[in-house]
């Protein structure tokens, strides 16, 4: 199976992962963010404070994420991803019902006087195995939404951070690629990876973003 994008360390591939992963070497984290099931739009424009309807009739649009995440309008299964030996799942609260007890890890994106003002406060993944639950806060979605690649793009020391509390050493897999974040953390671990993303404007998105991090990483 030939990848659509790989490098040194990772190797994207572009397609339904469902049916890419089991013709996959063993891998020891599967680490994602997939579709919750909220049917999302992810037309940003509808937040705006302008006259986006007669915008729209002049054919212009602001958004940069127009359209809707494939899979998100069907709730998520997570039963095919927790037969692998270590599992983080981004959208816990979505598909709670569905997993069997675990460790939580809480994602704060906001400073405290800025709770409650706008959309969720805070990101629940769930991570197999253990029971605690650990917070980090990281509110850069704030000052980064303009540069956002992917309308559910997750900063990458978010991704770090879940990858260092796996405390794994082997292979990550990420089957809902999309941007590539979780191959920018794992570049930057020197971590081997693998991507898998079913629309082939984010398997570009994603390769382009990757070797732009990769030119930086050798400058230093």
């Amino acid at each position: 199976m030939k990848p659509y994008y790989e490098t040194p360390l990772g190797k994207l591939y572009h397609g339904d992962c469902l049916e890419i992963m089991p013709e996959l070497e063993p891998v020891d984290l599967v680490l994602t963010d997939p579709p919750y099931g909220m049917n999302n739009n992810t037309d940003s424009d509808r937040f705006s404070g302008g006259n986006i309807s007669s915008i729209r009739e002049r054919g212009i649009s602001s958004s940069r994420f127009e359209g809707k995440i494939i899979g998100d309008n069907k709730s998520f299964d997570p039963s095919p991803f927790l037969k692998y030996p270590n599992v983080i799942l981004f959208g816990y609260n979505h598909f709670a019902q569905n997993l069997p007890k675990g460790t939580l890890l809480v994602w704060i994106k906001r400073f405290d006087p800025a709770f409650g003002t706008f959309l969720s406060d805070a990101e629940i993944a769930w991570m197999k195995k253990g029971i605690g639950i650990y917070c980090k806060r990281d509110t850069s979605i704030t000052a980064e939404a303009n540069n956002r690649l992917h309308p559910n793009q997750k900063p990458i020391p978010i991704i770090q951070w879940c990858i260092e509390k796996s405390k794994t050493k082997g292979l990550v897999i990420d089957p809902f690629f999309g941007s590539g974040t979780t191959a920018v953390a794992c570049e930057r671990l020197n971590r081997k990876w693998i991507g898998i993303e079913i629309e082939e404007k984010y398997c570009e998105i994603a390769a382009k973003r990757i070797e732009a991090e990769r030119k930086q990483l050798k400058l230093f």
